[in-house]
């Protein structure tokens, strides 16, 4: 069993980084269903906001990242930290306008295979000051349920 992904659906039309947390596995009170949508600007936004959200992820919750314009401006030591708690590898060196996207995991032994980073770069950036859009999907494994 696994959970299927299409990160391309996700249309991120403003300057945020929008996460998506759910369940890798059941747990009491637990479906497996979209448990909280987020949007947080780390333009002007505050980086605050996003360690609320990351820092009480608990066991086995997914969680999906697609950045659109400035994913890095306000990210501080801490949040670069959390999601590479989350398997990412790409967190501690994103930049200014960097697209990102990635589905990571609390608890996560190894680096995530789904990540994929574009950097800015004016030199092979696709369109005017921003680099190309990223596309990313996949079935995630789902792990066997914890044995009580």
């Amino acid at each position: 069993m696994c959970v299927c992904v299409n990160l391309s659906g996700l249309m991120i039309i403003h300057k945020v980084l929008s996460f998506i947390g759910g369940q890798e596995e059941p747990t009491p009170g637990v479906s497996g269903d979209v448990l909280e949508i987020k949007a947080f600007d780390m333009w002007v936004g505050e980086v605050s906001e996003l360690l609320k959200f990351l820092r009480p992820l608990h066991e086995g919750t997914l969680v999906f990242v697609a950045s659109f314009d400035d994913p890095a401006t306000k990210l501080n030591d801490e949040a670069r930290r959390l999601f590479e708690e989350l398997g990412s590898t790409a967190a501690k060196e994103l930049s200014f306008r960097d697209s990102w996207v990635f589905v990571g995991a609390k608890g996560i032994e190894n680096k995530s295979p789904f990540e994929q980073r574009m950097k800015n770069s004016k030199s092979s950036n696709k369109y005017e000051g921003w680099p190309e859009s990223l596309e990313m999907d996949g079935c995630i494994p789902l792990r066997a349920p914890l044995e009580t």
